[in-house]
């Protein structure tokens, strides 16, 4: 099969224009495809696959990058690749104005395989280095919980919601500024097990930080009650052990999820960095 010409048609102007036209037009193309969340569609690699297209390039190792960006961000194979086929379908048609078909089926093998092979080696990496406990805690790692936010996510958006109203986030942190050594491990220990004992009907309880545990709950008329017991029940802890007395009460706050799971990412990662 022949290849198209990958160049945008009756563009003018400068490169700068031509990339915000492409750029515009198969952003519109992929969202009407089936793109779920168009805050989450942009990425620095797209702008890399418009200029290699608007010179007439060869773009399997920018589809490639856009591949893996693709995966790091949580999309899935099959939507990586309608976006690969909103992109071909903008790029062959002449059409300017109104939708554009597209056809999952039309772009050329070689750049299906290239983003794909990136789609699937990235997702592979992330699967290898990602543990999904912590071995002293027993908590769940932050890697987890993207990954559990994602699927928050996406299940939200099948209910035609938004998963700032299905869940919550309660963050939890000590100040142990003043303990050091094992002390500091057990104290998280601690947090560990009054968080289980509380939330126990199948919330996600993930450490953070060093200092930091999150719950991933489903809002419900009684997870302020459990929050505030949460608090109590870790003071309580924490007084039994003379060395860890000194750091006082947890400081607990509900974070509010974002509008988009990329934002909830990188809100994830913030928050480990406190």
């Amino acid at each position: 099969m022949r290849e198209a010409d990958p160049r945008p048609r009756g563009d003018a102007g400068g490169a700068g224009h031509e990339l915000r036209v492409l750029r515009s037009r198969w952003r519109t193309a992929s969202i009407a495809a089936g793109w779920r969340f168009p805050s989450d569609w942009g990425v620095p690699e797209v702008d890399a696959v418009c200029m290699s297209a608007i010179r007439r390039g060869d773009m399997t190792g920018e589809l490639a990058g856009l591949g893996r960006a693709r995966a790091q961000a949580g999309a899935g194979l099959d939507e990586t690749l309608t976006d690969l086929a909103a992109l071909h379908a903008v790029l062959t048609t002449d059409v300017h104005d109104g939708l554009i078909a597209t056809d999952p089926d039309a772009p050329p093998t070689r750049l299906v395989r290239a983003a794909a092979l990136a789609w699937a080696d990235a997702s592979c990496g992330d699967l290898r280095s990602a543990e999904a406990t912590d071995n002293l805690t027993n908590m769940t790692t932050q890697a987890y919980l993207r990954t559990r936010v994602g699927e928050v996510y996406r299940q939200a958006a099948r209910m035609n919601m938004s998963a700032t109203q299905t869940h919550a986030l309660l963050v939890v942190t000590l100040d142990l500024s003043s303990v050091s050594g094992w002390p500091r491990l057990m104290a998280m220990v601690l947090v560990a097990d009054a968080l289980r004992e509380v939330f126990d009907g199948g919330e996600s309880i993930a450490l953070l930080g060093p200092s930091v545990a999150a719950v991933l709950s489903e809002r419900g008329q009684d997870f302020g009650d459990r929050a505030l017991s949460a608090g109590w029940l870790i003071t309580e802890r924490l007084k039994v052990d003379p060395q860890l007395a000194p750091t006082g009460r947890p400081v607990l706050r509900l974070e509010r999820l974002p509008a988009t799971q990329e934002e909830a990412r990188d809100l994830l990662q913030s928050i480990g960095r406190a």
